[in-house]
């Protein structure tokens, strides 16, 4: 009797096992019901498909590059002792490349990525209908990987896709990808979003990207990711891969920055991003402790402009901005986005924690200003520096080399290759502070230094907001 307990509990458990399963695949029947019409059966993307596709280009680029029989007769230590007339002449020879693109406008003006057409010689647009037409640049933008091209097309007006407001996108929202990968021609691609405010990818330093899993290859760069109701919401930039194909992860800038650079175009095509005179760094755990915040979350201010538009809109440092115009802001990245898909001239309303306590301050929008002039300037004579260039750094300038933690010093703009200085381990982005223990303001106090002989140089200078010093002799 003992031993049959454990066969009879047994025989229990698989009675019951198999009654779950059967009312599990009952369930499932349920909800896998089969189409009940001929519509349900017909339901496809193709309506959508025929709407947003026409207004999605190839393009396709050429440009002439200058190549060498071997990888030796490029070493500048071959070409000093025997020359290019030892060689003979290097060669040319013509470089095709290719990308996708989206017609905003009925008169002719598309937007790619930059990298699709940066250097290029030759642009030439390719229409859904098979029409090819020569295409210019108009306007660009290498931080944020976005271009302008333009194409005169007589006739009946271009077929357009409408931006959406990118920020209305919401993670498990359907999508389509459309664009031109491997050369195929125009193929589309369906996925969902799987996030919307991605940072962190190391792709340009202004991240902040929209990712789908819908399938995006070589090629697609520029092309267009489309919502459901037919509307551009992003334009497809770049994927994260292991072997060059899709693995699943792609990558769009958002609509909202695409409208920021269309409305440059009206300014001669330049991205003028607003500058509010405040650097900070990201909120981490152990700072949102110290803090008393509940998690990690904005942006922590470690600098602010004398005088400048977050100082005089009351932004101290200490404060954390979390929020601009009612926008989340995660990070550094999500901050400087947040910023550049506003127009100079505007304000922002900017959400702060300080002491606990939250606040809205209304910052103006102002362009970044080149105060000092920056004064470029090629150093000679001898000295350390000879064969560097070098500038006053001003908001405008650090602006511009994409520099978030200086505002004043001399920058070395650019060296030459045999320049003394690279050989001692300076390098160009490099803030010079003092020559000899002399403090450097501007470019002619640096000029000034150098002019003093003497056979011992000490330079120190920030890298990465880290003072260091050098010694050359």
């Amino acid at each position: 009797m003992t031993r049959g307990r454990p066969v009879i509990a047994a025989l229990l458990r698989a009675a019951l096992m198999a009654a779950l399963t059967l009312a599990a695949g009952s369930v499932a029947a349920q909800d896998q019901a089969v189409p009940q019409s001929r519509a349900e059966i017909e339901l496809s993307f193709a309506p959508i498909v025929k709407q947003v596709a026409p207004a999605v280009v190839n393009i396709y680029t050429r440009r002439v590059v200058e190549t060498r029989v071997s990888p030796f007769f490029n070493d500048p230590f071959f070409q000093r002792f025997f020359g290019d007339d030892f060689f003979g002449q290097p060669a040319q020879r013509i470089q095709n490349s290719l990308g996708s693109g989206v017609i905003v406008s009925a008169d002719g003006l598309i937007v790619t990525n930059y990298h699709v057409i940066k250097d290029s010689d030759e642009i030439t647009v390719a229409l859904s209908d098979r029409r090819e037409f020569a295409a210019r640049i108009v306007g660009g933008d290498e931080r944020t990987d976005l271009a302008l091209l333009r194409i005169d097309a007589p006739g009946e007006p271009l077929p357009t896709l409408t931006l959406r407001d990118s920020d209305d996108l919401e993670v498990g929202d359907l999508v389509l990808a459309i664009g031109n990968p491997f050369g195929v021609g125009q193929t589309v691609t369906m996925g969902i979003v799987s996030a919307v405010a991605r940072t962190q990818t190391g792709i340009g330093d202004l991240g902040y990207f929209i990712q789908t899993d819908a399938a995006i290859n070589p090629g697609n760069s520029g092309g267009a990711l489309v919502t459901m109701d037919g509307q551009l919401v992003g334009i497809n930039t770049a994927i994260y891969s292991r072997d060059g194909g899709s693995v699943g992860i792609g990558f769009a800038i958002p609509a909202n920055m695409v409208h920021a650079v269309v409305a440059a175009e009206s300014n001669g095509g330049k991205l003028v991003r607003p500058w509010i005179g405040a650097t900070g760094q990201p909120v981490t755990q152990d700072l949102a402790e110290g803090l008393g915040l509940s998690r990690p979350i904005g942006v922590i201010v470690n600098g602010v402009y004398p005088n400048g538009p977050a100082a005089e809109a009351g932004l101290d440092v200490g404060d954390v901005i979390v929020a601009v115009n009612g926008r989340d802001v995660e990070d550094a990245e999500a901050l400087r986005f947040r910023l550049a898909t506003l127009a100079v001239g505007g304000t922002a309303d900017v959400t702060v924690l300080r002491d606990g306590v939250e606040r809205h301050l209304t910052v103006p929008l102002l362009a970044a200003p080149e105060t000092p002039p920056r004064d470029q300037t090629e150093i000679g004579g001898r000295n350390p520096l000879n064969g560097c260039v070098v500038a006053n750094l001003s908001p405008a300038l650090a602006e511009e080399l994409a520099i978030s933690n200086a505002w004043e010093g001399v920058i070395i703009f650019g060296m030459a290759r045999s320049a003394v200085a690279a050989r001692a381990g300076l390098r160009p982005g490099d803030v010079l502070l003092k020559v000899n223990g002399s403090d450097i303001g501007v470019v002619r106090d640096l000029v000034a230094l150098l002019e003093v002989p003497t056979e011992r140089w000490e330079i120190t200078f920030r890298r990465d907001g880290k003072v260091r010093t050098i010694v050359v002799s």
